[in-house]
């Protein structure tokens, strides 16, 4: 039986460290995802010859950004990527979505060696960047929003508090990019959304990081070593089970 226990042990802290890491607010999956590629320059992967083989997994691809038609926001921001959600708490404790905008354009990541084509259309979420974030009351929002309002009072009784979160990328951003490197149909070198899609960052490395592990990273480091805790226990099942088999 000591295996089955040990088992059962590894499930539940593994279950419960998947849960305060998603108490936590991070994104360590994605995390992972970015630092564990190489990294390469636009010219870099240019400088790859007809023939030469491409990299069998995603790769951190750093550049700059061009775009001949971004979008152009009230505050005269020229962006790449717009992504806003606004939620509102209804009476119940739950947040119910009332928006979700995404507005994208194709855009050039090039450094001064050449330049690939980038939609970031296909890009994962959450964006890598800093959030710009509203808090308040349900009456403060504008009067677009009237209509989705109502249906949530309608369902589920006046909503309480409202949130706004938007992220954006700008023409002015250095970007790094997690992508699929690819040859189009004329062997030229193109860059792929990988499965999910790119991961598109407008930060450094190590700040995209500390981003990702989230506002609460001892919640974070916490529920990480449940994780590895059960998964031991896991392993350490499977060892006696295969013990006992071969006795």
């Amino acid at each position: 039986m000591l295996p089955a226990w040990l088992a059962l042990g590894g499930a539940l802290l593994l279950g419960g460290g998947l849960l305060v890491i998603r108490r936590s607010g991070g994104r360590p999956a994605i995390g992972r995802r970015i630092a564990g590629a190489r990294e390469l320059r636009v010219g870099e992967l240019l400088d790859l010859a007809p023939g030469d083989p491409l990299p069998s997994r995603p790769v951190r691809v750093v550049g700059r950004i061009r775009c001949a038609d971004p979008i152009i926001t009230s505050q005269d921001d020229r962006l790449v990527a717009f992504h806003r959600d606004v939620e509102v708490a209804t009476a119940r404790g739950t947040w119910r979505s009332i928006e979700r905008l995404r507005e994208t354009r194709s855009f050039e990541l090039w450094d001064h060696d050449g330049s690939v084509q980038v939609d970031p259309a296909e890009a994962a979420e959450p964006l890598v960047v800093l959030p710009h974030v509203w808090a308040g009351s349900a009456d403060e929002l504008d009067r677009s929003y009237a209509a989705a309002l109502a249906r949530v009072t309608a369902e589920a009784g006046p909503p309480l508090h409202a949130r706004a979160t938007t992220r954006m990328v700008s023409i002015v951003d250095r970007l790094l990019l997690l992508a699929v490197v690819t040859r189009d149909p004329d062997g030229r070198i193109a860059l792929g959304p990988p499965p999910g899609g790119y991961i598109l960052s407008s930060l450094e490395l190590d700040d995209a990081m500390r981003l990702l592990g989230g506002p609460r990273p001892r919640l974070m480091l916490a529920g990480t070593a449940l994780v590895v805790l059960g998964t031991a226990l896991f392993g350490l099942a499977a060892l006696l089970l295969m013990v006992g088999l071969a006795a």
